[in-house]
C-alpha cells in the first residue's frame, strides 16, 4: 500500500470507532528514539523515515509534525501522502493540539495507542483537550491496519563487562536504592532500554545501531526484576542477574505484576509510557522524576572513559583510512552515496572488537548534504564523482565505546563561498572546545559559542550542537545536551556530548564539523570550580577549505594542537602512502 492508502485505510478505522483524530508517535512502549523494526507506526503510515515526528491523522487532513533537522527531507518522503509538512519550532507553525482542537468539531474524540505514548504527552494533550471540551482515549487502531508487522527479534543478550563498565550491578543497584530512599519510595519502574541495560550490564541487539534489548525493570527497597525474553540470554547473563540478585521474569508478564501493586510509593519517569501509568496510578502514589540511573548513565566512569579514548584511536585509523580512499578514489572509479556508506562501515569492520554502526550513515553529496538527516538509498541513490563536497556522519559501535564523527571535505573544486562557510562552522566548533565554564552551566549556556561566527553573518542551523553519547549505549543520550532549548540538567565532568556545528544551502551543499568532547575539570577559583572540554575525537580536518584569515590565532593554536595530537596517536598505527597523505594532512596550518 501507499501512504496514501494507508491513511485511507486508517481513516475508515477512525470512522468505525467514532474517533475524530488519531495521533501516531515515534515510539515504543520504552519511548525509543529508535525504534524495533515492529514499532517503526509513523514511518509505516506517512513514509516519513526521520527520527523524531509525529503524525496527525483527521477525517478529511492531515499532519506531520517535526523539527529543522528534516525540513528538507520530510517533503520528499511526503509527496503524494497527503499528509502536510507543520515545521515544529518555527514561528507561525501552529502547536498540534490547538490544531486539533480548531480542526475538530464540538466534543470531538482524540485517539492514541497508550502503549506508545509517553505519560507527559497523555497529559499535555488531556489537559488541553479537556478543556475545550474534547475528549482523548486509548485505541490503538492501528493494529488492524498495520497487520504484517513480522515477529519480534531473538537476538542474544550478553554481558557487558565490569572491566568495561567500570562499576557492578550490585553497585549501580545500592546507588539507585540510596536515591530511592530519599524520596522515600519502594520501588522504581525503569522503562527506556538503554537504562535498564546500563544498570544491569548487559547489551542487545533489538533495536538497529543500538546495542539494547526490549526490558522493563522493576527494582524495590530489597529485591528486583527483569521483564526480558529470557531465552534471549546467554547463560552468563542468567549467571549475573542471579548472582546480582536480580529475578527473570517473562516481558509479557509485566502489566500483571504491576497491577499487583498496591499501597506503594513508585518512583517513575514521566516519559514512561501512558499505559505503565495507568495500570499503577489508581491503587499507589506516584513520584514523578528521571529515574536516578539516567542521570549515573551520563557521568562516564574512569573504565567508561578509557574505553571512549581507546575506541577513538581505532576509529580514527578507520576514518584516515576511509578518507584517503574516498579523496583518491572519486572521479576515478564509479561510486555513490550507499556504497561510500558500505566502504567506510568495511574500515571499521577491520577493528578490533567492532560491533556495528552507531546510526546508519549520512553521505551527503553536494546538495544531499543539506538534508541534515540524510539517508541515502541503496537503489538509486546519487553517483559521487571529484567535483564539490561531501558531508560524511557516521559512528561505530565498539565493545569498549560509541564513536560519533562527521567530516565535510571537498572531492574536487568547492567555491570561495563554501570556504568560507566551511570555516565559520569550524570556528564555532573551536570556540566550544576552548571553552572554560563554571559548575552549574548548562548546555544551553554554551550554545552560542559555536553559533556565533554563523551569527554574525546572519547564519545559523536546525538542530542542536551536541547530545549526549553513550559507553557502547545509544549514540544519543541523555539528560544532558547543548541546544538553544532550556535544559536544567548542568553539565558535569565524565558527560561525553558531541561538538557538531553545522550550516545547510538547500540545493548546494551542507556542511557540518564534529568531534566528540568529555567535560573535564579545569581548575579551582575564588570563583568557582571552573570546567573545560577535552576533545576524544581523532582525525585530520581539510585545510584547503579553511579561510586562515578567518581564524584568530588562538584558533589555529587549538588547530594545530590537535592535529599533531592525532599525529601523536594515529601516526604510528598507519603506513605506506596512507601515512604520507595523513603526514601531509596534520601539517601546521
Amino acid at each position: 500500500m501507499t501512504a496514501k492508502e494507508k491513511v485511507a485505510s486508517l481513516r475508515e478505522e477512525m470512522k468505525k470507532n467514532n474517533i475524530d483524530a488519531f495521533i501516531v508517535y515515534s515510539a515504543d512502549p520504552h519511548m525509543s528514539e529508535y525504534l524495533p523494526e515492529q514499532w517503526k507506526e509513523r514511518a509505516w503510515l506517512s513514509g516519513f523515515t526521520g527520527s523524531a515526528g509525529f503524525v496527525v491523522i483527521l477525517a478529511d487532513k492531515a499532519g506531520l509534525w517535526t523539527d529543522g533537522r528534516y525540513f528538507t527531507q520530510a517533503p520528499i518522503e511526503l509527496a503524494g501522502s497527503g499528509i502536510d509538512l507543520f515545521k515544529d519550532g518555527v514561528e507561525g507553525t501552529s502547536n498540534y493540539i490547538d490544531w486539533i482542537i480548531s480542526e475538530t468539531k464540538a466534543g470531538a474524540t482524540v485517539a492514541v495507542n497508550a502503549l506508545a505514548t509517553s505519560h507527559s504527552n497523555w497529559e499535555a494533550l488531556e489537559s488541553k483537550l479537556e478543556k475545550s471540551g474534547k475528549k482523548l482515549v486509548d485505541l490503538p487502531l492501528l493494529k488492524n491496519v498495520w497487520t504484517d508487522r513480522g515477529t519480534p527479534v531473538k537476538n542474544p543478550v550478553f554481558v557487558h563487562p565490569v572491566e568495561r563498565a567500570g562499576k557492578s550491578v550490585k553497585d549501580k543497584l545500592s546507588d539507585i536504592r540510596k536515591k530511592m530512599n530519599e524520596d522515600n519510595a519502594g520501588f522504581q519502574i525503569v522503562s527506556s532500554l538503554d537504562d535498564v541495560a546500563w544498570t544491569l550490564n548487559l547489551r542487545g541487539s533489538d533495536v538497529e545501531c543500538n546495542p539494547v534489548f526490549l526490558a522493563y525493570l522493576m527494582i524495590g527497597s530489597n529485591e528486583a526484576a527483569l521483564y526480558v525474553d529470557i531465552e534471549k540470554l546467554t547463560d552468563e547473563a542468567k549467571k549475573l542477574m542471579a548472582d546480582s540478585g536480580v529475578q527473570l521474569k517473562e516481558y509479557n508478564l509485566f502489566f500483571d505484576d504491576l497491577k499487583s501493586l498496591n499501597n506503594q510509593k513508585i518512583l517513575i519517569s514521566p516519559n514512561t509510557n501512558q499505559s505503565v501509568f495507568d495500570a499503577i496510578k489508581n491503587q499507589n502514589t506516584l513520584i514523578q522524576k528521571a529515574v536516578p540511573g539516567n542521570l549515573m548513565k551520563a557521568v562516564k566512569n574512569l573504565a567508561e572513559l578509557e574505553g571512549f579514548r581507546t575506541v577513538m584511536v581505532r576509529d580514527g585509523v578507520a576514518m584516515v583510512k576511509f578518507l584517503h580512499w574516498l579523496t583518491h578514489n572519486a572521479g576515478k572509479i564509479e561510486m555513490d552515496e550507499f556504497g561510500i556508506g558500505e566502504k567506510l562501515q568495511g574500515f571499521r569492520a577491520a577493528g578490533k572488537n567492532f560491533v556495528g554502526l552507531s546510526f546508519g550513515s549520512i553521505i551527503g553529496f553536494k546538495g544531499n548534504g543539506a538534508i541534515i538527516h540524510y539517508s541515502a538509498p541503496k537503489e538509486g541513490s546519487a553517483k559521487v564523482t571529484n567535483d564539490g563536497s561531501i558531508l560524511v556522519d557516521s559512528g561505530g559501535q565498539y565493545l569498549e565505546g560509541t564513536t560519533d564523527i562527521t567530516r565535510t571535505l571537498p572531492l574536487g573544486e568547492v567555491t570561495e563561498e563554501f570556504k568560507r562557510d566551511s570555516t565559520l562552522v569550524l570556528k564555532g566548533m573551536i570556540a566550544l572546545s576552548m571553552v572554560k565554564f563554571p559548575k552549574g552551566t548548562r548546555g544551553t549556556h554554551l550554545d552560542a559559542f559555536a553559533r556565533m561566527p554563523l551569527w554574525m553573518e546572519g547564519k545559523d542551523y536546525n538542530h542542536g550542537t551536541g547530545h549526549g553519547v553513550g559507553s557502547f549505549m545509544n549514540v544519543h543520550e541523555g539528560p544532558q545536551n547543548i541546544r538553544k532549548d532550556l535544559n536544567p540538567v548542568e553539565l558535569q565532568p565524565g558527560m561525553v556530548v558531541s561538538n557538531e556545528p553545522g550550516y545547510y544551502l538547500e540545493g548546494k551543499y551542507g556542511i557540518r564539523h564534529e568531534n566528540l568532547v568529555v567535560v573535564r575539570e579545569w581548575k579551582k577559583t575564588q570563583w568557582n570550580t571552573f570546567y573545560e572540554f577535552e576533545t576524544l575525537t581523532l582525525c585530520p580536518f581539510f585545510k584547503s577549505t579553511i579561510v586562515k584569515e578567518l581564524l584568530s590565532p588562538e584558533e589555529i593554536d587549538w588547530l594545530n594542537d590537535y592535529h599533531k595530537t592525532c599525529e601523536e596517536k594515529l601516526g604510528p598505527l598507519l603506513e605506506g602512502e596512507v601515512k604520507e597523505w595523513f603526514l601531509e594532512m596534520v601539517k601546521p596550518l
